[in-house]
């Protein structure tokens, strides 16, 4: 049995009736569930006050900050009445945006996006990276402990060289149950995820499409729960 079982299901939709389906047909007493709520969302005309009402849920707004310090500020503030558990910064608003953002977020934990999961350094090169995706992660995994971030996000094919240098809680999106990848570059099982030594994974499609209840036990017994 692996002992650590949390997951975000990542809505990305705009559909309220589909969210509430989501919601209704994860609950489970095996896995740790919480609910990851994007850009789609949030920006949507009912989003916003469907997620100020939802009670009793973790909730994780994917927002991925990347501005100016000021403007990276504000919108903390901005969002602080939406009581939300975890919220994402990319890390390459530097150092200063990083510091700054996190003095206002209070209770919430702040979380440094790294290089998204549907880049391989082949496509970081084309937009004028030299290094390679590993060492990429690695040098901005020592960026957030610099700016006391609570997390970071990252694929979990770099968490085990990542938890050398950043001991808090690492989310891993990119998880899929066979090798199909789609949008996605580096990609692994959500049970190949823990043993690396993710703590948080991110699911959306393998869960919420199709049969969601069914996608839910699939993933328990992958898990071996």
């Amino acid at each position: 049995m692996m002992k650590k079982s949390k997951i975000f299901v990542a809505c990305d939709s705009s559909n309220i009736s589909k969210i509430r389906e989501i919601i209704s047909k994860t609950q489970n007493s095996k896995i740790k569930i919480g609910y990851k709520f994007g850009l789609e969302f949030l920006n949507s005309r009912r989003g916003r006050p469907f997620l100020s009402k939802l009670k009793n849920k973790i909730i994780f707004a994917d927002l991925k900050i990347h501005d100016i310090p000021n403007t990276c500020v504000s919108t903390v503030k901005a969002i602080k009445d939406l009581k939300i558990n975890y919220l994402t910064i990319h890390m390459s608003s530097g150092l200063e945006a990083l510091k700054a953002t996190k003095k206002v977020a209070g209770k919430i934990k702040l979380i440094g996006v790294t290089m998204l999961t549907s880049l391989d350094t082949k496509s970081l090169k084309e937009i004028g990276f030299s290094k390679d995706v590993r060492e990429l992660v690695l040098h901005q995994a020592k960026l957030a402990n610099k700016a006391k971030l609570d997390g970071i996000v990252c694929s979990a094919q770099e968490v085990k060289i990542v938890k050398k240098v950043f001991k808090k809680e690492i989310i891993t999106p990119g998880i899929r149950f066979n090798s199909k990848s789609n949008d996605q570059k580096r990609v692994v099982t959500p049970k190949q995820a823990y043993k690396n030594g993710s703590d948080w994974l991110v699911m959306g499609r393998p869960i919420t499409q199709g049969n969601i209840k069914k996608n839910i036990q699939n993933l328990i017994d992958h898990l071996g729960k």
